[in-house]
């Protein structure tokens, strides 16, 4: 007779036991970011959204240094080493707090020092990396234009040679719904040049360099988020970024940040859910909890199955990314699937919540809000769809 062991108890906040994938360090650093999030930024992001401000950004950005998010997954330079899942997991905890404070460390970690790391020279990495993995300072990303988001490509922002022969470089242009801008000690700034597009390393105090902020807007309302314009900004010849020339570079850091993308959806998502989850066990109608009833329950269980299912998507692909195997194709593939089933968990839990779910008592209207903006940047639906319709067919639509 076969002899089996007893079963673990089932878990409602892990339902499939996903945690059995992660090892006691994938589980401490969870666990930190978690409780900084929890002790930081939940008892006070509603009124941060509601306020449209994010006070002390510098002070939360140099806390986030000091528990290694910033840059995490980046080697040397003071930056923590760890492994992809590692910084998803902590993506995930991040956005159920808030996607303004993921954004902060996604920028900061996975667009401007990724750029620097993988594509600068010793010397911008030595001066730019260590202050950065730290939270002194805090760096951006230049890539969209107010008339170029989908098609980097056409992008206007130009560099060009100074004709006195110095070899200094000169900028201008504008990028636009750039998170960070305003706050940034430097700009990492991509530029058509006569050679091709190249990135800049520019620090937000030369001369010719401003980012106003953007005001009025009703997503990510718990970040900044700026526009840079570049107005004869002369740099030195060795701002430009030496390692890597086209779209190529820049690409590569969307696709870094976008892996990103997929924790951090879900960690909304949950939010959500647990929101949902709590309100239906306590809301009573018709004499019980609505939590009791067969089509609470049914939204309930989809809303686990998305949830669960996406978040085991993101380690797989975390695994794939740990082991050098993770493809473009397939980080499209994580965020095309993981927003848009995080953003219909939030719109299912504020149908459980009802006219609280409005409120920002709730977590679940501000992470909603929050998605349509993630839903759209560092690649639209659109985009991905296309992405991955070329890689299934062989067939470029695009153009």
């Amino acid at each position: 007779m076969a002899v089996f062991a007893k079963l673990p108890p089932f878990d409602p906040a892990d339902p499939l036991g996903l945690d059995d994938l992660l090892d006691a360090e994938d589980l401490a650093i969870r666990d930190t970011v978690r409780a900084w999030a929890a002790d930081r930024v939940v008892p006070y992001v509603a009124g941060w959204f509601e306020e449209g401000e994010l006070p002390d950004i510098r002070g939360l950005a140099r806390e986030l240094g000091g528990i290694g998010a910033l840059g995490m997954s980046l080697t040397g330079y003071g930056c923590a080493g760890a492994s992809a899942v590692q910084y998803g997991l902590a993506c995930l905890e991040l956005e159920a707090a808030d996607s303004g404070i993921r954004s902060l460390v996604s920028v900061q970690g996975s667009l401007a020092m990724y750029a620097i790391h993988a594509f600068g020279s010793e010397e911008q990495k030595q001066t730019w990396l260590p202050r950065m993995a730290s939270g002194d300072v805090i760096g951006c990303f230049g890539l969209t234009e107010p008339d170029h988001g989908s098609d980097p490509a056409g992008m206007r922002t130009y560099a060009k040679r100074d004709s006195g022969g110095s070899g200094d470089w000169v900028l201008d242009g504008r990028k636009m719904w750039i998170t960070n801008g305003s706050i940034a000690g430097v700009a990492v700034v991509w530029a058509q040049t006569d050679d091709g597009i190249r990135g800049f390393v520019v620090p937000t105090d030369t001369p010719g360099f401003s980012a106003p902020e953007i005001k009025h807007k009703w997503s990510l309302r718990a970040s900044v988020t700026s526009e840079l314009v570049m107005d004869g900004v002369r740099l030195p010849a060795d701002a430009v970024l030496p390692d890597v020339a086209g779209l190529r570079g820049p690409l590569s850091c969307l696709s870094h940040a976008r892996y990103g993308i997929v924790w951090g959806a879900m960690g909304a998502a949950r939010s959500c859910f647990e929101a949902a989850v709590d309100y239906a066990k306590t809301r009573e109608q018709f004499g019980r909890p609505i939590g009791g009833f067969q089509l609470t329950q049914a939204k309930l269980a989809d809303m686990a199955v998305e949830l669960h299912k996406g978040i085991l998507l993101a380690h797989h692909l975390g695994r794939r990314m740990d082991a050098g195997r993770l493809r473009p194709e397939q980080v499209s593939f994580g965020k095309l699937n993981n927003v848009r089933e995080a953003i219909d968990i939030c719109r299912t839990a504020r149908t459980i919540l009802g006219a609280n779910g409005i409120s920002l008592e709730y977590p679940v209207m501000r992470h909603a809000t929050n998605l349509e903006s993630v839903l759209t940047y560092e690649g639209t639906v659109e985009m991905h769809q296309l992405v991955l319709g070329k890689a299934l067919t062989g067939l470029d639509a695009f153009r």
